[in-house]
């Protein structure tokens, strides 16, 4: 990997976050942030009512924190800031429907090297709140967040995520530290040793894909990341070198980096510009997506019922399988990383949303006896394609002989097939809908965050989102 000129790469990383402005951000890349914005908040609602929702409140009652600043979205609880990025980062996370950073080089994984909402705006939020921020300031925090945490993991060597880190877990770290600073107000010397802290709390391993714990990592990271930044302002001292020391976060979790990926690329362009962050329209892993919109595409152009299937054969490159990990799920949340699941689904209820994915329409008969029909390999063509693409080729075998074909790079939700504010705002509808959450609230939300840099103070939003406000 490329480590020339790396010296002070921690300082230019921290003197990004200090100096950008919110006039800096291009209004395309606000534009596109609001969509994720919203998503995440949709998702930090309808996680709130899933399993790891009620256990993370659990441990919050446990630890006796009393009243707060920062708001546990879909709850009636404010606690300090650091607690509360930890609940939402779990939140956002728990259905695995947030969204997803692109890769740029050929040798990543596409889709696979963060979710970048998930650590970053529980961290903007619950800091923006605790310094009585206004709607722009806290945007902005988002959006150094996101473009730090998506700019280390792009710089990282791949060695890192193929491994087992869970870049969401280890560079979103980086992200809710950036975040927080921001809004802190801290200087650049601070700032470094903020992100020095963090480093030393990056952590998470893809070995828990499929359990709770992987949204564990996302909340974490968004916890530590404010944690990092408070004891930096503290005056607790740190390394100023983190990211690039022959014993920093770089060479420990990568073995190494890529220092013009990321060296000058901050905000040049912008990560949300290019190459551009995904949002899922189906809540399983992002490798799933362009199996799943060709799938859909296929069925409604051949009129696919599933009692006419025989078989069906799914082909990806080789890093594709290393993270679809459960060929046989038992539980919603393996089936998230399933393509067996992804694909028997929608040939059964040509539909694959919230609903779909709990634990009693995995186990149906007909969903278990149908995803035994389905095989999923490694494909030569979609070997040839990069590991920067999700290139998944999809044959289907009818019992009457016929054979339906198809391919797809890309899914829905990409910047290549980009859905827009409204449609993001009708899965925010079905996020708050599986929350049974007030819908007349939620068109409340979805006008603020269209307006977000005009939000007086963020508290007017983070009110909305405690369950009895």
């Amino acid at each position: 990997m490329n480590e020339q000129s790396a010296a002070g790469l921690t300082k230019y990383v921290s003197e990004f976050i200090c100096d950008t402005q919110a006039q800096d951000l291009p209004e395309d890349v606000v534009r596109l942030g609001k969509k994720s914005i919203l998503d995440g908040i949709g998702l930090a609602l309808s996680g709130s009512v899933a399993k790891s929702g009620e256990l993370v409140r659990q441990h919050l009652d446990d630890l006796n924190l009393g009243e707060g600043t920062a708001t546990v979205i879909g709850s009636n609880r404010r606690v300090a800031p650091r607690f509360a990025a930890f609940a939402n980062g779990v939140g956002i996370h728990a259905d695995d429907y947030d969204d997803t950073q692109l890769a740029v080089a050929t040798d990543r994984v596409y889709g696979l090297l963060t979710h970048p909402t998930a650590p970053a705006l529980p961290a903007a939020l619950a800091m923006g709140e605790a310094t009585r921020a206004g709607g722009q300031a806290v945007m902005l925090a988002y959006h150094l967040g996101v473009e730090v945490e998506c700019k280390i993991s792009e710089a990282i060597n791949p060695r890192h995520y193929q491994t087992g880190f869970h870049s969401t877990a280890t560079c979103g770290t980086f992200a809710a530290a950036a975040a927080a600073a921001k809004l802190m107000g801290l200087n650049v010397e601070t700032t470094q040793r903020a992100l020095s802290i963090a480093g030393s709390q990056s952590a998470g391993l893809r070995e828990n894909f499929g359990t709770m714990t992987k949204p564990f990592h996302a909340g974490r990271s968004s916890e530590s990341g404010v944690a990092a930044a408070q004891f930096a302002q503290y005056g607790w001292t740190a390394t100023d070198k983190i990211l690039e020391a022959p014993r920093g976060f770089f060479s420990a979790a990568g073995g190494g980096y890529d220092a013009s990926a990321i060296e000058g690329k901050l905000g040049a362009p912008w990560t949300f510009a290019e190459p551009g962050i995904s949002i899922k329209p189906h809540p399983s892993g992002s490798l799933t997506h362009p199996g799943m919109t060709e799938m859909m595409r296929l069925i409604r152009e051949n009129d696919i019922r599933s009692e006419d299937v025989e078989r069906v054969r799914v082909g990806t490159n080789s890093n594709m399988p290393n993270a679809l990990i459960h060929h046989r799920p038992r539980n919603e949340l393996q089936a998230k990383f399933s393509m067996e699941f992804c694909m028997a689904i929608l040939l059964l209820e040509r539909r694959a949303g919230l609903n779909e994915f709990v634990d009693e329409v995995v186990l149906r008969p007909d969903v278990q006896a149908m995803i035994e029909r389905v095989d999923f390999v490694v494909d030569e063509d979609a070997e040839r394609a990069g590991y920067h693409k999700m290139t998944t080729i999809i044959d289907i075998e009818m019992k009457d002989g016929r054979k339906i074909s198809g391919r797809a790079d890309f899914g829905r939700g990409s910047p290549m097939i980009p859905m827009s504010y409204d449609e993001v705002a009708d899965k925010f509808r079905e996020c708050i809908e599986y929350a049974r959450f007030p819908k007349a609230r939620g068109e409340d939300i979805i006008a603020m965050v269209r307006d977000l840099e005009s939000l007086p103070s963020i508290g007017r939003l983070t009110s909305a989102l405690l369950r009895d406000a």
